[in-house]
């Protein structure tokens, strides 16, 4: 993905004109019209603009097109993996105390029979 489809994809994703978004961004209309049609690279300052007005884009995506657009996505991941880690140490965890439970009750059974 370019940056301008990018650029364009923010523009959809705000639901703003060119103008509102400009404003939102502290960029210059025409500047920012130039940059979502193709017509000329985006600038340092333009990109800060947006990353600065949409905390929630992630500013991988936003330079280099790659990962998520969402810092959010990012964020479930790593909550998803550390979920299933949890889910997984759990399992071991009942594992070892269903084991604990069975040798517990074959000591009584051996100590059962020793008394006899």
């Amino acid at each position: 993905m370019t940056i301008v489809e990018r650029l364009q994809k923010i523009l959809a994703y705000s639901n703003l004109s060119v103008r509102a978004l400009a404003i939102k961004c502290s960029l210059k209309q025409q500047t920012l019209d130039k940059h979502i049609k193709g017509l000329a690279e985006p600038s340092a300052n333009t990109l800060i603009g947006i990353a600065a007005a949409f905390p929630e884009i992630s500013p991988e995506w936003l330079l280099l097109g790659t990962g998520s657009m969402f810092k959010a996505d990012k964020e479930s991941e790593r909550i998803n993996k550390l979920v299933d880690t949890i889910a997984t140490l759990q399992d071991t965890i009942n594992a070892k105390s269903d084991t604990i439970a069975t040798m517990a009750k074959r000591i009584t059974e051996l100590e059962n029979q020793l008394k006899k």
